[in-house]
């Protein structure tokens, strides 16, 4: 069980980088861009105090490249921006994929598109965070909606990209970022944290990076400097890391990345469920708008309505099974986003016509409001 600390009062992006420290990041590199450049201040501070290193690198893509050299060393790196500097970064997200990097990019979401909102909250990352660097490629995405689970996600981040050997994305917004709030801590030391397996002595033959025992297993990958030789490429590449044009591995190799991700659907998967079986209409959101629907929910209950809420915590891969409660005649669900309609694609295709779908959208760059929401519950009930 985790030991609470004493309650602090704390901006979303300052639990960001406390969090990232308590979970053994000991390398930043990144551009400042707002709405995320507290994180960077703060681990320029932190980070030499805990025997790390920070660097300011000349532009969004170096700092990625950056991050993905120290984790080759073997050290937790991670990196901050927002959507211009994450559009920059697509390449190297899926460099990080295909050569299984361990990494975090927080993304703290701002208005779009180009230059946009850069002061503004919006949510309309969600779908380049799955699908902007091409290729068929997994991703880890998580969602905080709380100064806590900026916190707590972030501990998350780095435990399922060291586990996993995979970039996770820590996908915040303005709101979360620049939040100040009340919350309780667990104590660093009784944090539970992941590193990535590597391998335990040297093979007398030769060494072959990218073995795994099962279809869905994570490879054992020295650190540079451990005396193992073999090759990093952003070529698709056979077991011994160098490239290949076997069709045969080729495929093992995509999709044995694809089954170590969605193997484990069930402990990525994060999510906060109320009320789902006893409920007609049941909100769906993340993130700030999460925070809006609760208080609409709160309301709606006060007022004798049997209202349900799913709060998304993981974006990608979707987590499908939450909505099988649902599932049953009359029942809606309402997704509520700050974009023109991402995620609700997703809820669309889950539900498959065993539950009604319909959304509350806005792009304006301000929050969706309670009463925005309990005015489209009103319409249905």
């Amino acid at each position: 069980m985790k030991k609470e600390k004493k309650a602090q009062f704390l901006q979303g992006n300052t639990a960001c980088a406390e969090a990232a420290i308590a979970a053994g990041v000991r390398f930043y590199a990144g551009y400042p861009i707002t709405p995320s450049t507290e994180i960077a201040e703060i681990l320029s501070k932190r980070l030499p105090e805990v025997g790390g290193k920070f660097m300011q690198m000349e532009d969004e893509i170096a700092g990625l490249g950056a991050i993905l050299g120290a984790s080759l060393a073997g050290i937790k790196s991670m990196t901050a921006t927002s959507g211009p500097g994450f559009s920059l970064k697509q390449e190297l997200i899926g460099y990080a994929a295909l050569c299984e990097i361990p990494c975090v990019i927080v993304n703290v979401q701002r208005g779009g598109p180009s230059t946009g909102l850069p002061t503004s909250p919006a949510q309309g990352d969600v779908m380049q965070a799955r699908w902007g660097t091409h290729g068929d490629h997994p991703i880890i995405v998580l969602v905080p909606s709380s100064v806590k689970e900026m916190y707590d996600l972030t501990i998350e981040a780095v435990n399922f990209s060291e586990s996993l050997r995979t970039p996770v994305i820590l996908l915040a917004d303005e709101v979360i970022g620049h939040l100040y709030e009340k919350a309780t801590f667990p104590e660093e030391g009784s944090l539970k944290l992941s590193c990535r397996p590597r391998p335990e002595k040297k093979p007398d033959g030769k060494y072959l990076p990218f073995a795994t025992s099962t279809p869905a297993d994570v490879p054992r990958i020295a650190d540079f400097g451990e005396g193992f030789r073999f090759n990093v490429t952003g070529l698709i590449h056979d077991l011994d890391g160098f490239p290949t044009q076997s069709p045969q591995a080729t495929e093992a190799l995509l999709t044995r990345l694809h089954e170590k991700i969605y193997s484990r659907v069930k402990e990525i998967c994060l999510a906060d469920t109320e009320n789902l079986e006893g409920a007609s209409v049941i909100l769906c959101s993340y993130g700030a708008t999460a925070r809006s629907c609760a208080e609409a929910v709160t309301e709606a209950r006060r007022q004798g309505l049997k209202i349900g809420m799913i709060k998304l915590k993981t974006v990608w891969p979707f987590p499908d099974f939450v909505f099988d409660p649902c599932a049953g005649k009359g029942k809606t669900v309402i997704v509520c986003e700050m974009n023109l309609g991402q995620i609700v694609h997703e809820v669309q295709r889950v539900a498959n016509g065993r539950f009604k779908v319909t959304g509350v959208h806005s792009c304006r760059g301000t929050m969706i409001t309670p009463k925005e929401i309990l005015d489209k519950i009103g319409t249905l009930i």
